[in-house]
């Protein structure tokens, strides 16, 4: 009767209803039972033991930079071996739909930290596509792990129909032609079965190469006129616009946050970045919040994405992008290129003069709290500095922090790593936003920041705080209701057919030992990329905790090993919007 059963567990169904010990039997890549008492096994190909384990929908990642890792190495499994078997690409008004390879190596290369020549090669060797639709049939033609469902991005959109000189370019906007012609990439993409568009307002993401090297993207440039004609499209299809404001102009937070209201139009579904308890500006989470509850009482449909764990980066030295949120570190990740300039310029009096008087600036909106004595040096050639501060190192050397890291870097250059939690560092505020429904449980920038940052495993790290909490007398939430935010109520919002398992639903599974929602899940481990020449990425290894992971019904994963036909066959599928699951249930 069925292609497989997992018989015992402790089911979750995804709608935050009670869990309870059960069996279910799969068919044909959707539920086909849900029973207290055993199935008949006649006939099963696999049968799946979950006694003592937890059996939940596989979760949704709503925020991943994967566009160009999917064309090269469609498992995904990065993401898969942690549960997450829905991916959502095009995320901050970046894709790989219209622009070219040059282009998309531009946009892509220092605004993700995805090393360009392999952005460019990626989409030059592998793209057959020229509009949305074949770019669907494009993704569905690879060995699909995961299932994904994609944002079109408004730069690739400007970028490709300007070009990117023009779309960058402050004194130029679209012709009547151009705009028209925009909206119709828009509305081609949302006909293919795109969630929504994402758009772009923070002013220090900067593209790489050389033509447009530094300006910000081309989403950036938009006027309001723009953005509100291609809103409009989003309002009449009920589809959702992705967007970040500029952390430092209220004012475009509050333009993108109020596009959700209606007042004699349809309302607009928004989910804007992030929701988070940043260091360097405490409390302003919690404003944030407060928009979001009056927005929706409002008759808004607003949330703010959050990622549930604490925000910890590191870094190679200078390389990392919150350095370009003020002059001098921009100036610096300008001549990524030329790295003995840049050594120059570190070295440099007047640069260093300039660097202090921003690092020394602590009022105004940003993201890095900009303490050296909260920067720990995890890797040097000089073993004397391992474990210490940039801070402490300056207080031994008799030097400004400022200074000690400098100096540190002109020496060593990328040699010297260093970690620091820019935000999320507060857990009692963490299980607020966790259970907030003005918010969004997501922004991993998976396959993005590649040396920087890991969150492939935050799902599985609510999970176990969640836990934690209700075995220590003080839940914040129920293990159900964690569940349903990481899967079911994604898979509403975003109207996909996923996040649910119930008869009827689509079969994508995560199986988890609760014994193994340990201290493993925050354990540091690095991992070569094949197809960017080796490149060592951040990643995490919790394998004993993810038991068994299905998409459609096919097992993919479990216990840290890949199924024998992952990349071979194609298991995920492209899960359209609007073609939601619903009316199967029985």
């Amino acid at each position: 009767m069925y292609d497989t059963i997992i018989k015992g567990g402790r089911w979750f169904d995804g709608t935050g209803a009670p869990s309870a010990i059960r069996h279910l039997g799969l068919r044909n890549g959707r539920v086909a039972a849900v029973s207290a008492e055993p199935l008949d096994e006649t006939g099963c190909a696999r049968v799946i033991d979950a006694t003592g384990q937890w059996v939940m929908p596989g979760m949704i990642d709503i925020h991943t930079h994967y566009d160009v890792e999917v064309l090269l190495d469609p498992t995904l499994s990065e993401s898969l071996r942690h549960g997450m078997t829905t991916i959502l690409l095009g995320s901050c008004s970046l894709s790989t739909v219209h622009v070219t390879g040059q282009d998309a190596g531009d946009l892509f290369g220092r605004v993700e930290a995805i090393p360009r020549k392999h952005v460019v090669a990626a989409v030059d060797d592998t793209k057959s596509w020229t509009s949305a639709h074949g770019y669907v049939r494009a993704l569905e033609s690879l060995p699909l792990g995961p299932n994904l469902a994609a944002f079109i991005g408004h730069s690739d959109i400007r970028a490709a129909q300007l070009g990117l000189e023009r779309a960058t370019t402050p004194d130029v906007q679209p012709t009547a032609a151009e705009l028209k012609a925009m909206e119709h990439k828009l509305i081609e993409a949302l006909d293919a079965g795109f969630v929504g568009m994402s758009s772009q307002q923070l002013m220090f993401d900067k593209l790489d190469g050389e033509v447009c090297r530094s300006r910000t993207l081309p989403s950036t440039y938009a006027t309001t006129r723009e953005r509100r004609r291609l809103n409009r499209i989003l309002r009449d299809r009920g589809r959702a616009l992705q967007g970040g404001p500029d952390v430092a102009r209220p004012q475009s937070l509050i333009a993108m946050a109020a596009s959700t209201l209606g007042f004699f139009r349809p309302k607009l579904k928004v989910s804007l970045l992030s929701a988070a308890d940043i260091k360097a500006i405490p409390g302003v989470v919690f404003l944030l919040s407060g928009i979001a509850r009056v927005l929706n009482r409002l008759g808004g449909d607003f949330r703010f994405q959050h990622l549930p764990v604490p925000f910890e980066v590191y870094s190679d030295g200078i390389d990392l992008p919150v350095f370009e949120e003020f002059g001098s570190g921009a100036a610096a990740l300008h001549l990524s290129n030329e790295l003995e300039q840049r050594r120059e310029l570190l070295a440099d009096q007047e640069y260093r003069r300039w660097f202090r008087k921003d690092y020394e600036k602590k009022w105004g909106p940003r993201v890095w709290h900009r303490d050296f004595f909260d920067a720990e040096i995890t890797e040097c050639p000089d073993a004397s500095v391992i474990g210490k501060s940039f801070g402490q190192v300056g207080e031994e050397r008799g030097a400004h922090p400022v200074d000690a890291f400098l100096d540190l870097v002109v020496e060593y250059g990328s040699k010297v790593r260093w970690r620091t939690t820019i935000s999320n560092h507060r857990p009692e505020v963490l299980n607020k936003l966790a259970a907030d429904p003005g918010l969004q449980l997501g922004f991993s920038d998976a396959g993005a920041h590649l040396r920087n940052m890991a969150f492939y495993n935050f799902g599985l790290r609510l999970l176990r705080r969640v836990r934690d909490a209700q075995q220590a007398g003080t839940p914040f939430m129920t293990i159900e209701h964690a569940v349903h935010r990481l899967t079911g109520e994604l898979a509403d919002w975003y109207d996909l057919d996923t996040g649910h398992l119930r008869v009827g639903d689509r079969a994508d599974v995560l199986i988890l030992d609760p014994v193994h929602l340990d201290e493993s899940l925050d354990a540091y481990a690095e991992n070569p990329i094949p197809e960017f020449d080796g490149l060592s990425r951040m990643v995490n290894r919790n394998d004993a905790t993810v038991t068994a992971v299905l998409v459609n019904g096919e097992y993919v994963f479990g216990n840290g090993k890949k199924a024998e036909h992952l990349g071979t066959e194609r298991t995920g599928e492209f899960l359209r919007a609007g073609r939601h699951g619903t009316e199967t249930h029985r």
